[in-house]
């Protein structure tokens, strides 16, 4: 992996680690709306984005380079309503989409063949994610707030996370 490569791979753990803690602080304001069943969710959320920046360590380290985990920036969440709180984490999820996209077409760009089954993990995992989180800010919608749609949404996604 040449150094523009290995930087970029940086960059994407620093996101990774970013990613868990907007999912952390995420959790604490569903927390704060009595909806333990969500902020779960979003805490089980929030060990998995640090297990892809592991796993992104992981090869790194495999194949000799230095990661660098850069400055973490610690997002402020200004969300009024439990469906800005998942749309904040649709938008995160689209930009994390987009970065892995970005770290393809690198690797792409310079023949780094041993970076594609990683990366390739990552393509298929961020739609998996975006689907996941696309469709709880859908159902969310369709319940507009109202507070037992809302507990029943709370109950399934603490069983999903479970």
């Amino acid at each position: 992996m040449n150094e523009e490569l290995e930087v970029e791979f940086g960059k994407q753990i620093t996101r990774e680690f970013e990613s868990a803690m907007l999912y952390r602080q995420l959790a604490v304001e569903l927390e704060l709306r009595d909806l333990p069943g969500m902020a779960s969710w979003m805490r089980n959320h929030s060990s998995e984005e640090l297990g892809h920046a592991d796993r992104l360590v992981q090869h790194m380290t495999n194949r000799e380079n230095r990661p660098v985990i850069g400055d973490i920036a610690i997002p402020s969440i200004k969300a009024d309503t439990v469906t800005e709180i998942f749309e904040i984490a649709l938008d995160a999820e689209k930009d994390i989409s987009e970065a892995i996209r970005a770290l393809y077409r690198l690797a792409q760009e310079q023949g780094d063949i041993d970076s594609r089954p990683t990366i390739d993990w990552f393509v298929s995992e961020q739609i998996e994610e975006e689907a996941t989180v696309s469709e709880i800010v859908g159902r969310l919608h369709l319940v507009n707030e109202d507070g037992s749609g809302l507990l029943r949404m709370d109950a399934e996604l603490a069983s999903a996370g479970a």
